[in-house]
């Protein structure tokens, strides 16, 4: 089992258990899923740069990452409806778990002037979502092998109600937030 699963199961649901008092195990938020999605507008002129961004994320994430496509046409992007526009994974269970860890533990601290992520960027239904300027900071991108920096979003979807349940779950879990 995923070291950070272990301590939500040991440590982290038992004392969300008691802090907000639900009746039911059951009640207590969990991550239902993780997803990693990278947008990258030059791909409508070339079709390598899809490749390199599959690529990439399929090294960070350890799952194959799936390319998605426009839903509108924008006349002013030069876009039609279907064209080839990014790629995303959606982690689950034990991927999941992993890509948190090695994103809380290893990713996030080698960004420059690192401080914490912002405890603002919740929906208001319990999700959250960060976004990295370049995909250098994890270790298994290796910097020749990149053609270009890219940024990427990455969502953390819980079972959360409220944002302030969704915040202490990443925070017991080890979210970096800045204070």
């Amino acid at each position: 089992m995923a070291r950070l699963k272990e301590k939500y199961v040991a440590e982290v649901a038992p004392a969300l258990f008691k802090k907000f008092g639900y009746t039911s195990m059951m009640q207590v938020p969990k991550i239902e899923k993780v997803v990693v999605n990278v947008g990258c507008g030059e791909a409508r002129e070339n079709a390598k740069v899809l490749e390199a961004v599959v690529r990439d994320l399929s090294t960070i994430t350890g799952q194959k990452a799936i390319i998605t496509n426009a839903k509108k046409s924008v006349a002013n992007f030069k876009l039609r409806e279907g064209m080839p526009v990014g790629a995303k994974v959606t982690l689950r269970g034990e991927k999941m778990w992993e890509f948190l860890d090695r994103l809380f533990n290893v990713a996030l601290p080698r960004v420059r002037d690192f401080r914490g992520i912002s405890a603002n960027a919740f929906d208001g239904r319990g999700n959250y979502a960060l976004g990295i300027k370049e995909q250098l900071i994890f270790p298994e991108i290796e910097y020749d092998k990149i053609d270009k920096i890219r940024g990427m979003d990455i969502v953390i979807c819980t079972t959360a109600k409220t944002d302030e349940e969704a915040r202490e779950l990443l925070t017991q879990v080890g979210a970096p937030f800045e204070r």
